[in-house]
């Protein structure tokens, strides 16, 4: 294994990415676990389309987005207003039993095909038979974006170059998936007093407009780059990965078996990090949302990390991640000044 500061330039762009030999290592784990998930290749969980129809098939130009939901009625408005202008055109959701009005909201999009299951995020295991069951549904060989209701992606110039574009680049690169590891953002000052319902037309970084700007580690492992640091960590000792790949071109050899953050096959996993998922776990609400989690009993280890946010409030009284390491977010383009990601363009038009 090796280490690396993180965020860097060298680190963003792969100056420290796997070497031939740790490529070969990483696709003799591919097979190893590709031979291990065959055995239960058949596993599957039963899914409905709410309206009872068939869903219209994706069209070639399509670009369509999986994503899960929980009781995440408030960031729905800000997600689909982020990711339609970043080019999405199909919503392809799975509800987990929400009970605050997400379905209703969802049902009403006309971009939005929203699918129900009698089993729960935990039973999918964590949500992986559902993302790679909808994948089949619609459709292997092209391009996926693949988030929870809480990730916002942003890359270089995002906001100027459609994911299409995005996509393209990539292809011409020899890449089929985007690196980009969740950056917790958080309000600037004590948690509690910072309301962030999506009853208006902020988005939630407006609110929680503050994040880490140093203290993470990229690891370069067999299978992935693994990112840790953060507030979760700075405050609760949270070993939270971070590192995802929320673009990817999905094919039959593809799969989450092993973790959401490690998918197959491995040797794909260390191509440049070339974007950022927003990420937002803390606003007024925190308390009610992370009891909620805890009761519900559907997150990783019985929802050790949410009972680490209680119990940290509970002696602090309260929480508040503002400290030395923090900066106030000012958009894509700071992340990519400050090494988060790395540029894509090449034309001098990158970061306009």
């Amino acid at each position: 294994m090796r280490h690396a500061a993180y965020p860097s330039s060298d680190a963003a762009k792969g100056a420290h990415a796997r070497t031939i030999l740790g490529r070969l290592l990483a696709r003799n784990e591919s097979r190893k676990i590709l031979r291990r998930l065959k055995r239960r290749a058949d596993e599957t969980v039963e899914m409905t389309l709410l309206s009872g129809e068939e869903p219209r098939p994706l069209d070639v130009s399509d670009v369509p987005l999986v994503f899960l939901c929980h009781n995440d009625r408030k960031f729905l408005p800000s997600l689909v207003s982020h990711y339609r202008r970043l080019g999405v055109t199909r919503f392809i959701c799975v509800d987990d039993q929400s009970t605050d009005g997400s379905r209703d909201y969802l049902s009403a999009q006309p971009d939005v095909d929203l699918w129900v299951s009698p089993v729960r995020y935990k039973e999918a295991r964590r949500g992986k038979l559902w993302r790679e069951g909808l994948f089949a549904r619609y459709g292997s060989g092209r391009w996926y974006l693949n988030i929870d209701a809480d990730e916002y992606l942003v890359y270089d110039d995002c906001f100027s170059r459609p994911i299409g574009e995005l996509i393209r680049h990539l292809e011409t690169a020899g890449l089929k998936r985007l690196a980009a590891p969740m950056v917790d953002l958080y309000p600037g000052g004590a948690v509690n007093a910072f309301v962030f319902d999506g009853s208006d037309a902020r988005m939630p970084w407006e609110i929680a407009d503050h994040f880490d700007g140093s203290g993470y580690v990229v690891t370069y492992m067999k299978r992935f780059m693994s990112l840790a640091g953060g507030p979760r960590k700075r405050t609760f000792g949270a070993e939270t990965e971070l590192m995802k790949y929320p673009l990817m071109f999905w094919d039959d050899r593809c799969s989450f078996g092993v973790s959401i953050h490690q998918p197959t096959p491995f040797e794909e996993n260390f191509g440049p990090i070339g974007g950022a998922l927003l990420h937002f776990k803390f606003f007024a609400d925190y308390a009610e949302k992370t009891r909620d989690a805890v009761a519900d009993g559907q997150y990783f280890d019985g929802a050790r990390e949410y009972q680490r946010i209680l119990d940290a409030a509970d002696e602090q009284g309260g929480l508040d991640f503002t400290g030395p390491v923090s900066k106030h977010y000012e958009g894509p383009q700071q992340l990519l000044e400050e090494g988060f990601m790395a540029p894509l363009w090449t034309d001098g038009k990158s970061g306009s």
